[in-house]
Parts: C-alpha cells; sequence; structure tokens
C-alpha cells in the first residue's frame, strides 16, 4: 500500500489551505482517513484514553457484520420473485435477481447520505465522520423491495438532514438515522411500505422474467401481515405459493419481507462478530429478546381473542424484524443507554412493546420501528434515573450516623 500512501501525499498539497482543490478538502479528508490511519494526535492537555478502535474500525465491524443479512436478502428476494412466477432456476440466477434489484437501492441510499454528508463537512470545515457508512448500509435492508428509489432518496435525505446534521452530526443524533428513513417512508408512503405486493419484486429486473405471469393463489402477505388481518384468534402462517411456515422455516426466512430483515442464521452471525469485537452491548441485545419473549408468552396465556396475541413467543423473535432490529439498531451506541443498568430497562422496554404494537396495532405489524424509537427517546432519561439512583445509594453509604 506505500504506492498508494504516496499517491495520497502527493495530491495532498492540492487540498489544503490554498491549493487548487481546497474547496473540497473535507472530501479528500474522508477519503484519506478511511484509506489509512491518521497521524495526527491530540493536542489537548491531561489524561486521553488510548486505545486501537476508532469509530472507522467500529463502522467497518459493523458493515461486516451486516453482509451475511444482504447476501441473504439479495437472494431471497429472487427466491421470491421466481417462486411467485412459478419458475424453476439456479442459485446463481437467483441471487443475480435479487443482486440487481438491491443494488440500485444500496447506491441511491450512500449518493444521497454521503452527499449530503459530504456537503455539510465542507460547509462547516469539519471532518466527515464515519457514520452513514453503517446506516446507509442498513437504509436498503429494511425497506420492502419495490420501494420506488425516489421514495428511498426523499426520505434518506430528510434523516440525514432533521434526524443528524440539525443535532451535529454522528454522535449526537438522539434517533437511530435509519429508523427515521423507515418511519419516514412508512406515514408519508404507507402504501408503498405495507400490503401484499411490495415485498416480493413480481416485475423483472432487467428483463429476467421470461414473460412469465404469477402462479394461481400467489400472495406476498408477510407472516406478520397474514396475523394482523388474521379473522380468527389462531392462523397458520404460510409463504406466497400456500406452503406452511414453521420453525425452522422462520429461522431459514424464505418468505416475504424487508430485504435483509428475515434470515434468523445470517442476523445471529452478524450477532456473534459484533459481540465478540465488543461493538455490540450484549445485555442490551439479550435484554430485547428477553423483553419482547416474556411479553409475547404472558399474551399467550392471558387468552386474547388475537392471532397475534396467540402466536407462540419464540415465532414472535424470530418473525419480522424483531431479530434484525435487536442485533443492529436497538444496540447502536449513540442511541441507546449507556449505563449498565440502563441497557437491561432499555432493551426489555423495546421488545415489550415491540410484542404490544404487533399484537394489538393490525395497522402496523412489525412494531419493531416504533418501539425502537420510542426506546431511543426514554434512553437518555434511563441513563438520568440510573445515575440519580446510584449517586443517592452511594450518599446514603457515606453518610455518618450521630
Amino acid at each position: 500500500m506505500k504506492w498508494l500512501y504516496n499517491i495520497v501525499e502527493k495530491l495532498r498539497p492540492q487540498f489544503d489551505e490554498g491549493g487548487k482543490f481546497h474547496a473540497f478538502h473535507s472530501l479528500f479528508d474522508g477519503f484519506d482517513t478511511f484509506l489509512f490511519t491518521p497521524n495526527t494526535t491530540s493536542k489537548r492537555i491531561g489524561a486521553q484514553v488510548h486505545d486501537a478502535t476508532d469509530s472507522k474500525r467500529t463502522m467497518i465491524i459493523v458493515v461486516l457484520a451486516l453482509v451475511p443479512a444482504m447476501l441473504f436478502g439479495m437472494y431471497n428476494v429472487g427466491y421470491q420473485h421466481f417462486l411467485a412466477t412459478g419458475q424453476s432456476v439456479g442459485f446463481w440466477q437467483t441471487f443475480a435477481f435479487g443482486l440487481l434489484a438491491v443494488l440500485p437501492l444500496i447506491l441511491v441510499s450512500y449518493i444521497v447520505g454521503l452527499g449530503i454528508e459530504f456537503t455539510v463537512a465542507q460547509w462547516k470545515h469539519e471532518e466527515i465522520a464515519e457514520g452513514f457508512l453503517v446506516t446507509g448500509f442498513i437504509i436498503p435492508l429494511i425497506v420492502p423491495i419495490d420501494t420506488p428509489l425516489w421514495m428511498v432518496a426523499i426520505a434518506t435525505a430528510f434523516a440525514v438532514i432533521f434526524a443528524k446534521e440539525i443535532f451535529g452530526g454522528t454522535g449526537y443524533n438522539i434517533f437511530n438515522v435509519a429508523l427515521i428513513t423507515r418511519a419516514f417512508l412508512f406515514f408519508a408512503y404507507p402504501s408503498k411500505m405495507s400490503g401484499d405486493q411490495v415485498f416480493v419484486r413480481t416485475d423483472s429486473t432487467w428483463g429476467w422474467d421470461g414473460g412469465k405471469s404469477l402462479v394461481d393463489g400467489f400472495s406476498g402477505a408477510t407472516p406478520l401481515g397474514q396475523l394482523a388481518t388474521a379473522q380468527e384468534s389462531s392462523v397458520g402462517l404460510h409463504n406466497i405459493v400456500g406452503e406452511p411456515i414453521g420453525v425452522m422455516e422462520a429461522m431459514n426466512g424464505l418468505y416475504p419481507g424487508s430485504v435483509g430483515e428475515t434470515c434468523v442464521w445470517a442476523i445471529l452471525l452478524g450477532a456473534c462478530l459484533l459481540l465478540l469485537t465488543g461493538v455490540a452491548s450484549w445485555k442490551t441485545m439479550l435484554s430485547v429478546f428477553v423483553g419482547g419473549g416474556l411479553m409475547a408468552f404472558v399474551l399467550n396465556i392471558s387468552g386474547a381473542d388475537n392471532a397475534a396475541a396467540n402466536t407462540p413467543w419464540y415465532m414472535h423473535l424470530m418473525l419480522g424484524g424483531f431479530a434484525f432490529g435487536a442485533v443492529f439498531m436497538a444496540t447502536d451506541p449513540v442511541t441507546s443507554a449507556r449505563t449498565e443498568t440502563g441497557k437491561w430497562i432499555y432493551g426489555l422496554l423495546i421488545g415489550c412493546l415491540a410484542i404490544l404494537v404487533r399484537c394489538f396495532n393490525p395497522g402496523y405489524p412489525e412494531g419493531m420501528m416504533l418501539a425502537i424509537l420510542f426506546g431511543n427517546l426514554c434512553a437518555p432519561l434511563i441513563d438520568w434515573c440510573v445515575v440519580r439512583v446510584n449517586i443517592n445509594k452511594r450518599l446514603k453509604r457515606s453518610t455518618v450516623k450521630k
């Protein structure tokens, strides 16, 4: 990499103060720090924390953890398409179809989001933060495959500007930016975020459908959508051609849903990487699953006349975006609780609320998005209460009885 370093150093004077391309200094600095570890040190006087992990490395680890879910999502997009059209094709053609369908979502997410971040950084004469590396990767994973690209562009721009930059940029936002993107899409364009048609790409991707029509009895409803519209208190889940969905099918994730949220195995691979590297908090992650499982179990034994409430508690943890949200979004270190006790409370709150929304709000059968955003809102209060309780305990212990 010495040759690349020499090229970067040769170009540096052109982007420094007084250089020909000084207007693009933040852009150059962003690529420089992405490729190489900065050789600058803090000039502040006082104690300093020395750690080999910086925000750039942290974000790259999260992106790597998301790769299994992304790759499976691409395959599932192709799988659902060919299943719906009754075609039998090989693995690579199935994956290629999904790749071509998902790639535009990724490009739009990064082009719009990074374009805004580069512009703001240059305008404010600041360094470019690496936070959108993860956000831009998550956005395509949490939207239906048939979401129009212009909607993704508008929602991404709204989220980056009003949920991030207006608060001061990376590290200052109080809400998860990717979830704000999803929430904007859901409330601004509800017909494109729910229903039986948006989660399966039924039209051709670059002319690959071969003129096939949909098979008889096709239904693109997600499992949670089926529960929300069920007329009976107990209903069997099925895929788009009527085959039943059991525990293993739910784990495997070969059913309609947002691009990267269906396969629990792929999500667990990402969770292992996040936990082994210490990037995500196991307390937050575990407490979300515990809270969701407990609430679903309580509803199971409550006798509620509701298909979602009667769904086994363990199925709730595998269906929809519950596992994805618990692993990749509830654990966001910027918007989640930071005290150790607060992490348990924060996770339990999200898990319980997600199941309650699923079971008692048929207009929004997922629940995880609203639960995490509400958790983001409560996280500072949770931390404040935990700290105050700890202070009061210490004061009581230090009081000398006369």
